[in-house]
C-alpha cells in the first residue's frame, strides 16, 4: 500500500544517517577500548590502587552505556522497518499510526543522539554546578528563582542524572533568594552550558493583591566541576572564609553548629558556598572544589593563560540581557531570544521538558562552528 511503502522509503532515508552516527560516536573503537580496559582488570595487582581501578571500572560502564545506547537505537530501526513491512503485508491501515510513532520515535531519538556528538569540549561530560539568583523585585523574583531551581532539577532526574542541592538561600516569605545544584551525568555541563543568562518571567503575580502582571528576573551561571587532576593554586592569603549555621532543613545537628561555609576569593570577588553536608569540613572541600570550577571556568572563557590573570568580579550576567522569556499571561509560550525556538506548553517546559531548547541551542552553535571553518 502507498502509505506504507512511503514511511518505508522515509525511514531508510536514514539509514546512512545511522551509520554516521556510529563511526562518528567511534562504535567500534568503544568497543576495542572495553576490551583493552577489561584486560587490565584481570593483572595482578590491579585492585590494589583502588583509586585507578575505580576509575577504569567507570570507564568501562561508560563505555558500554554508549554502545548499548546505540545498539538499541540500531535495534528502534530495525523493529520499525520490520512492522512497516509487516503492516504493508497484511494491507492493515489500523497499524498505520503505530508506524508512524515508530518512525518518529526513532527519528527523535537519532537526532539527540547525533547533538551529543557535538559535545567533545574538554569538560562537556563533566557535572555541572548550577547557581541560581533572583533578581530585583523581591518575592515575585525570589518565587521565579525557585521555579527555576525546580524545573532543572526536574530535567536532570527525567535523564535519570543525579541532582543534589548543594547550597540555598531562602526567601523572606517565598521562594529562594539563591540556590545552586550539582548535577552529574553523561555530558550534563555540555548539555547545560547554553542554559547560562537571565531568565525573564511574565505573570499575574499570586503575591499582587490586584492581580497586576509582573516581569521577573533570574539569573542562573553553569560551571564544570573540575575534578582533582586538574591542578588549581589557591593563594591562602586570597581566600576570606565565613563558617555559619545552615538556614533550612537538615537535622538539629546542622542547625545548632555552624557548619556552613562561605569562601571569598579576594581577588575576583567570587564567593562559594556549602551548606548541605553533615560537617565543616566537607562543606569546605564542596566550597573550595566550587571556586576552583569557577576559576578555570573563567579562564578558560576568557582565554586566559593563568588565573592571576582574571580581574576584578566577574559579571557575565547582566540585567535586560535575557536569552529566554516564560510567558504565563496574557498567553502561554516559552521564547528563547537567541534561537528563536519556542514552546506554548509552558506547564511541561516549567516540569523539565527543556529539551528542545537546549538542541536548539547547540544546533546553532554547531552551525556557527561549521561557518567559522
Amino acid at each position: 500500500m502507498i502509505q506504507f511503502e512511503e514511511l518505508r522509503l522515509s525511514l531508510m532515508d536514514y539509514s546512512d544517517k545511522l551509520k554516521q552516527l556510529g563511526e562518528a560516536l567511534g562504535i567500534r573503537q568503544m568497543g576495542e577500548e572495553v576490551a583493552d580496559l577489561e584486560k587490565q582488570t584481570a593483572e595482578e595487582g590491579f585492585w590494589n590502587d583502588l583509586e585507578k581501578s575505580q576509575k577504569v571500572q567507570q570507564r568501562i560502564s561508560q563505555l558500554k552505556n554508549k554502545i548499548k545506547a546505540y545498539e538499541n537505537l540500531t535495534g528502534e530501526y530495525d523493529d520499525a522497518l520490520v512492522l512497516i513491512e509487516l503492516a504493508n503485508e497484511e494491507e492493515d491501515l489500523d497499524m498505520l499510526d503505530e508506524c508512524k510513532e515508530a518512525v518518529d520515535a526513532f527519528v527523535k531519538k537519532l537526532e539527540d543522539m547525533t547533538l551529543s556528538t557535538l559535545l567533545s569540549g574538554e569538560y562537556d561530560n563533566s557535572p555541572a554546578i548550577l547557581t541560581f539568583h533572583a533578581g530585583a523585585g523581591g518575592t515575585e523574583a525570589q518565587d521565579w528563582n525557585q521555579m527555576l531551581v525546580r524545573m532543572y532539577q526536574h530535567w536532570g532526574e527525567k535523564r535519570g542524572f543525579s541532582v543534589s542541592m548543594i547550597d540555598f538561600l531562602d526567601g523572606d516569605e517565598a521562594g529562594l533568594k539563591s540556590a545552586v545544584l550539582r548535577i552529574e551525568g553523561e555530558n550534563a555541563y555540555g548539555y547545560l552550558k547554553g542554559e547560562m543568562g537571565v531568565h525573564r518571567l511574565v505573570r499575574i503575580s499570586p503575591f499582587d493583591a490586584s492581580g497586576r502582571r509582573h516581569t521577573s528576573f533570574a539569573s542562573l551561571e553553569v560551571m564544570p566541576e573540575i575534578d582533582d587532576t586538574v591542578e588549581v593554586e589557591i593563594n591562602p592569603e586570597d581566600l576570606k572564609i565565613d563558617y555559619y549555621r545552615s538556614s533550612g532543613a537538615g537535622g538539629q545537628k546542622v542547625n545548632k553548629t555552624s557548619s556552613a561555609v562561605r569562601l571569598t576569593h579576594i581577588p575576583t570577588g567570587i564567593v562559594c558556598a556549602c551548606q548541605v553536608e553533615r560537617s565543616q569540613h566537607q562543606n569546605r572541600e564542596v566550597a573550595m572544589k566550587m571556586l576552583k570550577s569557577k576559576l578555570i571556568e573563567i579562564k578558560e572563557r576568557e582565554h586566559l593563560d593563568k588565573i592571576e590573570d582574571i580581574k576584578g568580579e566577574q559579571r557575565e550576567i547582566a540585567w535586560g540581557s535575557q536569552i529566554r522569556s516564560y510567558v504565563f499571561m496574557p498567553y502561554t509560550l516559552v521564547k528563547d531570544h537567541r534561537t528563536g525556538f519556542e514552546v506554548g506548553n509552558i506547564n511541561a517546559v516549567m516540569d523539565g521538558d527543556i529539551d528542545g531548547f537546549i538542541n536548539a541551542y547547540l544546533k546553532m552553535e554547531s552551525l556557527k562552528a561549521v561557518g567559522n571553518q
